[in-house]
């Protein structure tokens, strides 16, 4: 029988957490190999900005398979999210109302949709004119090694996607009274400078262009998160 979470010493604590991460571990492993299946698949998407898998090369004796584990571990991750969200929620926040759970099950829904919105503006739109520029930069033949660029592609993909859950954490926050949408109204002009920053980080080319494509969600994110702490505080 499950205890309170008031009468649960660190012990019992400790269980419960070794009990989630295990199950979120478990779901991982089998999200992961049933994702073998596809991967080929993915793979050969994810090689269409750069026109295919015929424009690029492998080098080492095991780059293919290596690469093969991570694709089919980020397409496991992708699927396992919601699961993984879940039980790592569920510990840090027990004894929920029925109320407060509805909230849980609708942040795992949004914050998995998120991540996919952040996955899908990266391939759609960062990717095609970031990869034409690197690609032709100077007249010289670049033909990409397999690994490298996946690394590269996934990497991003990943990253982004978890920059798209940006409001989830503002309204958490808000709703534990950390932050405000007052607060965060007021400082806009400090977040815009940030975002600046982090997008001359992330960005994979230097140009303005490419830093302007990863500013403007990541700006229409911040006041969509102002809204959310209003609606949390609400």
């Amino acid at each position: 029988m499950k205890k309170d979470s008031s009468s649960m010493n660190f012990w019992d604590h400790v269980e419960e957490l070794r009990r989630r991460l295990l199950i979120a571990v478990l779901v991982l492993a089998v999200t992961t190999i049933a994702s073998f299946f596809f991967t080929d698949q993915f793979i050969n998407l994810l090689a269409i900005p750069i026109g295919g898998l015929k424009n690029l090369q492998s080098i080492e004796m095991t780059e293919n398979i290596a690469v093969f584990m991570h694709v089919a571990l980020l397409c496991g991750l992708i699927i396992a999210m919601p699961v993984i969200l879940y039980e790592l929620l569920a510990f840090i926040l027990p004894g929920l109302k029925p109320a407060e759970k509805r909230w849980l099950y609708i942040t795992i829904a949004a914050g998995s949709l998120l991540f996919l919105a952040g996955v899908a503006f990266t391939y759609f739109v960062m990717l095609p004119p970031s990869i034409g520029i690197l690609v032709r930069f100077i007249a010289v033949e670049t033909i990409p090694r397999l690994s490298s660029y996946m690394d590269f592609i996934l990497n991003l993909m990943f990253w982004i996607g978890i920059g798209f859950q940006t409001p989830l954490l503002v309204f958490a926050l808000a709703k534990f009274n950390i932050v405000s949408a007052k607060t965060l109204a007021k400082q806009w002009r400090y977040a815009i400078v940030i975002i600046a920053i982090i997008a001359a980080m992330i960005t994979p080319t230097v140009d303005p262009v490419n830093m302007a494509l990863f500013m403007l969600p990541l700006i229409a994110l911040y006041f969509l998160s102002v809204f959310l702490a209003f609606i949390a505080r609400k």
